[in-house]
């Protein structure tokens, strides 16, 4: 869903490259939180600014955004958003609770493979 490399990125601000790689590096079948990314992208307070970027960034750097969710393992967009994210997820085989929450312990991603250049 996403191309290889990240390109053109090296004019914004240094957490912002870190959030788009972050994201990026997101593999399918994974999750990760938006505190989750502010952490390895280097703000672990920056959770907020992970969801403006995210809003901002996802279509232009084609990012796989529906692997971002809230820290409670649920989907937190509008009726329509969350519909389309959660098909996208469990086209990925990522299995929800019965409550709607991600399963957390099988799918959220620990960084594994990480690196920033």
């Amino acid at each position: 869903m996403c191309p290889k490399e990240l390109t053109n990125i090296s004019h914004l601000h240094p957490f912002t490259q870190a959030v788009l790689q972050v994201i990026h590096a997101i593999p399918s079948g994974k999750v990760q939180t938006y505190g989750g990314v502010a952490r390895f992208a280097g703000n672990p307070k920056g959770a907020r600014q992970v969801a403006r970027i995210l809003h901002s960034s996802s279509q232009k750097y084609h990012l796989p955004w529906h692997r971002v969710i809230n820290s409670q393992g649920k989907i937190s967009l509008d009726p329509v958003g969350a519909e389309e994210q959660r098909l996208l997820l469990v086209a990925e085989d990522i299995t929800f609770l019965s409550n709607g929450r991600v399963k957390m312990d099988e799918h959220l991603w620990d960084g594994d493979g990480l690196f920033f250049v």
